[in-house]
């Protein structure tokens, strides 16, 4: 059995915060900038309150099954709630998705990489 990676993506909106809140996630805002974003295991937050008060968690996870899929966005769900939850972040309008990386489309490099390794196979 084959260990299939899945990326889960858990977005909201912030909600009503404080001038104090509002203040602390503007100067850690260089931690958790969108062109610094990425899957990890632990989730990577990022954001732009600048511009909108939304935000995104991104997790990295994986599972034996394709059903396995389901447990990890739950999983990713539950920690970004509890660390929204921890610092005292409203939220609202939480939505999560997950990918499994086994069933996704082959990108351009990908499939030219492949093309070349049939035409170089004897």
């Amino acid at each position: 059995m084959t260990t299939r990676t899945f990326r889960i993506t858990v977005r909201g909106v912030f909600d009503g915060l404080g001038a104090d809140q509002r203040a602390d996630l503007l100067t850690r805002a260089s931690e958790h900038d969108v062109l610094q974003a990425s899957f990890t295991p632990e989730g990577h937050l990022s954001y732009d309150l600048a511009a909108r008060p939304a935000f995104t968690f991104r997790f990295l996870d994986s599972g034996e099954e394709e059903e396995d899929i389901l447990e990890a966005v739950e999983r990713a769900e539950t920690a970004a709630i509890a660390w929204l939850t921890e610092r005292g972040y409203g939220f609202k309008r939480l939505r999560s998705q997950g990918e499994d990386l086994s069933q996704a489309p082959l990108g351009k490099r990908q499939r030219r990489a492949i093309a070349q390794n049939i035409q170089n196979t004897p």
